[in-house]
């Protein structure tokens, strides 16, 4: 069975990412979705929120699961049985940045392979980053992230 991890903050999930989780799922005999909990970093919303916001919107696509984590990705892709790691891509700069934490990996685990997916050219310019400061300011989300989330997304603004 192949199976690949999806790691990512996903603080809130935008429908790049869900397009990258779709597209793979297709290719991987299961994927796991990864909701990094790092301490050190104030997300919107909590590892917990993240979590239950992907499995509303993945719960249609048989072998996703979601999971979050803390740590080291290659010591949680190890425990979920996973030897790929899956990276999105939006731009030459998310490249970079990615290309280094791949070749991190895989001095921390020569046995994961890192795979690069460069998203649909209409969710390029989509990043979460973006979609929570246009939901500050009471911004239109539609289009950038899944219609079963931006209650949510805009709650936390009210």
């Amino acid at each position: 069975m192949r199976i690949a991890v999806y790691p990512g903050s996903f603080d809130p999930v935008t429908n790049g990412h869900l397009d990258i989780i779709k597209r793979a799922s297709k290719i991987y005999d299961k994927v796991i979705v990864g909701v990094l909990n790092n301490a050190s970093k104030k997300p919107l919303f909590t590892a917990e929120e993240r979590v239950d916001m992907l499995r509303d919107v993945t719960d249609h696509i048989e072998n996703v699961e979601v999971d979050s984590f803390s740590g080291l990705l290659v010591d949680f892709a190890k425990s979920k049985g996973a030897t790929v790691i899956v990276k999105g891509l939006r731009t030459v700069a998310d490249f970079e940045y990615e290309f280094q934490m791949a070749l991190l990996n895989k001095a921390l685990n020569p046995e994961y392979e890192t795979v690069f997916m460069m998203t649909d050219s209409k969710y390029s310019y989509i990043s979460s980053s973006m979609v929570k400061e246009l939901a500050g300011f009471k911004g239109n989300l539609t289009g950038l992230v899944p219609n079963e989330i931006t209650e949510r997304i805009e709650q936390k603004y009210r």
